[in-house]
């Protein structure tokens, strides 16, 4: 603080580094954002339709696999409170809502088949990229970003690595230099993003193989299994608690929802045997309307 003139003109020098420092602190995500600017997210026109080529990278430095698999559910209860929480089926353990849903669903009533496939579980995936081109944001080119996706871009990677006819052959889509850049193109079919155009490029080295480049690449690339840390999902009790306040359900057993009021009494439904609730997973589209609600939960 300046105590005159004098000192106002002496010490403004040091005025701005303490004052970028202080900006760095505003512009810096607050904990507990889902703000995170490593990822990379493609970018559409006011038609819906986007283009952009990124390449797979292999797996980071002392981890396994080039991509991890996560679970998770996102919904608005009737109260409007929202319930987004990694899913316990990540690690195959049991968890509250894929329970709840398999109630609904096995009661044998439309609405609770209906309440259960609102409240289905989203499978998304996480990997490393390089951004090739990205006409939208031309900045984003030639960095390494995270990239979460979901089954169809991942059923185009496991397509590339078990071809299904014999004249394909199998290629690794996160090799440095045998790999393919994927052409992302999306299209807006019925108010959802498409990603069925979408196809990989022909087997080439990224950066020209130059391993001087690659190896600055492999050098930026994030930790995968940072996803999987335990601090990001919830005990069975804590979900369960979370589940019961966003549902209402605290003391309640799982019945199917009732077309009547309120007011009225919910008449139990019997029960009858069914197969289990099919895994209902989620599309593309789907993980990026559930990136839109986690922001709507923050602003309520």
């Amino acid at each position: 603080m300046a105590t005159s003139f004098a000192a106002l003109k002496k010490s403004r020098s040091s005025s701005l580094s303490k004052l970028v420092t202080e900006t760095a602190k505003i512009n810096a995500p607050s904990e507990g954002s889902n703000e995170d600017n490593r990822f990379w997210t493609p970018s559409v026109d006011k038609a819906g339709n986007g283009y952009a080529v990124i390449r797979f990278l292999p797996e980071p430095k002392g981890e396994d696999l080039p991509w991890v698999r996560v679970f998770s559910h996102g919904f608005q209860g009737p109260a409007g409170k929202w319930y987004i929480e990694n899913s316990l089926t990540t690690f195959n353990e049991k968890d509250p809502v894929s329970e709840y849903n398999s109630t609904l669903w096995n009661n044998g009533t439309e609405a609770g088949k209906e309440q259960a496939r609102k409240q289905k579980r989203r499978l998304s995936y996480i990997a490393n990229i390089y951004v090739v081109k990205d006409p939208a944001n031309p900045e984003n080119e030639g960095t390494v970003r995270l990239y979460k996706f979901g089954k169809k871009i991942f059923d185009k990677l496991n397509e590339k690595m078990n071809p299904e006819f014999e004249d394909e052959t199998a290629t690794n889509p996160f090799d440095f230099w045998e790999g393919a850049d994927l052409k992302l193109k999306i299209r807006n079919v019925e108010g959802y993003r498409n990603y069925d155009k979408s196809e990989f490029a022909e087997v080439s080295p990224l950066l020209d193989g130059d391993d001087a480049k690659l190896e600055t690449v492999y050098e930026s690339m994030f930790s995968l299994q940072e996803f999987l840390d335990r601090k990001h999902f919830k005990t069975y009790a804590e979900l369960q608690a979370k589940l019961d306040m966003v549902l209402g359900l605290a003391g309640a057993t799982a019945t199917a929802p009732s077309v009547m009021s309120a007011e009225e009494n919910v008449v139990e439904m019997p029960v009858q045997k069914e197969a289990s609730a099919p895994k209902i997973e989620s599309s593309d589209s789907d993980d990026e309307n559930l990136s839109f609600f986690e922001k709507l939960a923050e602003e309520d």
